[in-house]
């Protein structure tokens, strides 16, 4: 196996969440070793992690958007009714919540978009990522 194929299986694992000591059991590399090529491929272990649990949540969850379609469905009935109400009534009220729960569930199911990038101002031996987080 090449120090290259080594170093992809390495980036696999620890997106997989193994530790270093079953990392080094398995290819038979060294933890210092191990920890040096973490530094050195840290944004191609995140972005592989999230990919992986985008592909799980897609799995589970079925398809996103199709959910996110229902929720707004569900959300623009709630509003139109609510719009057609008078405040005061209580059945209002229980609207507002109802809608509440439903922008609460959307913004759950979008999540946050995360990308990385590299730190240019640390010495490459030991960059990290600089993580952007996107809300809605």
């Amino acid at each position: 196996m090449t120090d290259q194929e080594t170093i992809a299986r390495f980036i696999f694992m620890r997106s997989q969440g193994w530790s270093f000591n079953r990392i080094a059991v398995e290819l038979n590399v060294s933890k210092p070793t191990l920890i040096k090529w973490s530094r050195q491929h840290q944004i191609e272990i995140e972005n592989l992690k999230a990919t992986e649990i985008e592909g799980l949540a897609e799995k589970h969850f079925r398809m996103r958007h199709v959910r996110w379609e229902a929720l707004a469905k569900q959300l623009t009935k709630i509003e139109e009714e609510i719009d057609k109400r008078d405040l005061e009534e209580i059945p209002a009220s229980r609207l507002h919540a109802i809608a509440a729960q439903l922008r609460s569930e959307i913004n759950q199911e979008i999540g946050g978009v995360q990308f990385s990038e590299l730190a240019d101002h640390i010495p490459a031996q030991e960059r990290f990522a600089a993580t952007h987080r996107w809300t809605a």
